[in-house]
């Protein structure tokens, strides 16, 4: 049990020693608890063909949770729409909420492993800010991610990646991720 809370994912470090320094002289925080912080990530992964084959949520499921490291919610339709095919209460996609040392190494993985594997990556909107600092981005393959096995798959689903900060600006937030190596476009 000693072991386990010792371990510091490689990214919480670099926020540490690197980043909180560089936003501290950048933005003139008094406080240290003013300083932004990444406080929560959101995979989700929306699955349209589930009303005809409502098995098509497991596998997607379970291909989230290889991705996250921890079993996603199955999402639900609140009501009934007629021209999708859906009825209320139909299993519609599939979401995880990650916090803490799951949400930094899947960070790590994010910017050093999968978005350079994403084809014609030119980089990130920089513009995807909702206003209270926090970044949303769409992957239109899964599969960019090392834990999928390709040969495995037998369809291929997009997911959104929301990056919740504790920023209160969007461009404190934009200066966060930057300097944590967030490869926004130029």
């Amino acid at each position: 049990m000693a072991e386990t809370e010792a371990y510091t994912p490689r990214l919480k470090a670099f926020y540490a020693e690197v980043v909180r320094p560089k936003l501290i002289e950048e933005f003139g925080y008094k406080n240290p608890m003013e300083v932004p912080t990444i406080d929560k990530i959101v995979l989700n992964m929306g699955v349209g063909e589930a009303t005809a084959d409502t098995k098509k949520v497991q596998t997607a499921a379970a291909d989230l949770a290889l991705i996250a490291g921890q079993k996603p919610v199955v999402t639900r339709a609140r009501k009934a729409i007629s021209q999708f095919k859906v009825r209320e209460n139909m299993p519609i996609g599939t979401k995880v909420t990650l916090r803490k040392t799951r949400m930094y190494e899947f960070f790590d993985r994010l910017v050093t492993i999968a978005l350079p594997r994403v084809r014609d990556f030119r980089g990130l909107n920089p513009k995807s800010f909702d206003g209270r600092g926090n970044y949303a981005l769409g992957i239109k393959e899964h599969i960019v991610f090392p834990e999928i096995n390709y040969d495995k798959v037998d369809q291929v689903w997009g997911m959104d990646v929301i990056v919740c900060t504790t920023a209160r600006t969007d461009e404190e937030a934009r200066a966060l991720l930057k300097h944590m190596n967030f490869p926004f476009r130029q």
